[in-house]
């Protein structure tokens, strides 16, 4: 009788992915990659990982995804150092040996940049991180990047751009870049809860970085007075009373009423109400 074998970490580690928290992770990743048609046959797709939860939980995702996936692709798995300290950089390397992913890191020097800023510094070093990353993907070979923005991130951004940019603005699960030519990021996390990651992460035991910016180490108030911040509390004293609302608001953005909306932009182009009231485009009926 054959003797069984002891899984590794990595291994238990994945099970936990297709089996403990299928519901959870597993089946609402496939639905996103679906629905939203994420991965198209001959792609090659570079992973993002930036050394937190979100962006991991994703590599394991889509390496299972090229295990198992009938529609052949490829992937490459990267990290761009954009300065961590000493700390950091070997938090993020062990859980990438521990995870048994494959990353290839590049460095910048995007937080010293940033950082020196006046005025949003964690706006320019989105933007810059966001770009040195795509530029890495087109040398690779990459025709799309992959980031782990899920679920949670979607309705936190729209309600922030209603209250505090005013405007109704969403996230797209995926949108071609108008400075790479040919490139497109996706988001491959779209329909997962922050929630359930949180819940995978502590069920395994990981530790992942949370927020390795050097400007928030050096400020006092950090990430607990953003406006992001200020907005997950909001939707989470909202559940009290609606626990529905998250679903809602998702819903929402895929339910646009366009002809009640008074002014809108498409493509950058701004749509007046007047206009097309009098160009009788708006229907009569409430």
């Amino acid at each position: 009788m054959a003797e069984k074998r002891e899984l590794s970490k990595a291994q238990l580690i994945e099970r936990s992915l297709i089996k403990k928290y299928r519901e959870e992770l597993w089946n609402p990743f496939i639905a996103a990659v679906k629905r939203y048609e994420l991965i198209n046959e001959g792609d090659k797709v570079a992973v993002c990982i930036s050394g937190g939860k979100d962006s991991m939980l994703m590599a394991k995702l889509m390496q299972q995804l090229g295990r198992v996936s009938e529609v052949p692709f490829e992937m490459v798995f990267i990290c761009m150092d954009p300065g961590y300290n000493e700390e950091n950089r070997k938090q993020i390397e062990k859980n990438a040996a521990l995870l048994e992913i494959p990353v290839e890191f590049f460095e910048t020097d995007i937080f010293n940049f940033a950082n020196k800023q006046e005025k949003n510094p964690c706006y320019m070093c989105a933007r810059m991180r966001r770009g040195h990353l795509y530029s890495k993907a087109k040398e690779l070979g990459c025709n799309k990047i992959a980031l782990g923005h899920h679920f949670s991130d979607v309705i936190e951004t729209t309600v922030l751009a209603m209250f505090y940019g005013g405007q109704l603005q969403a996230m797209p699960p995926k949108l071609r870049s108008t400075n790479y030519p040919g490139m497109e990021l996706i988001r491959p996390l779209y329909c997962i809860h922050e929630d359930d990651i949180i819940a995978w992460k502590k069920y395994n035991e990981l530790e992942f970085l949370e927020c390795a910016c050097r400007f928030t180490e050096n400020t006092e108030s950090g990430l607990d007075e953003s406006k992001r911040r200020e907005i997950k509390e909001l939707i989470r004293s909202l559940k009290e009373t609606n626990p529905n609302i998250e679903n809602s608001i998702f819903s929402s953005i895929h339910n646009c009423q366009l002809d009640t909306m008074v002014n809108y932009k498409s493509k950058g182009v701004e749509h007046l109400f007047a206009e097309r009231f009098n160009g009788e485009e708006t229907s009569t009926d409430e």
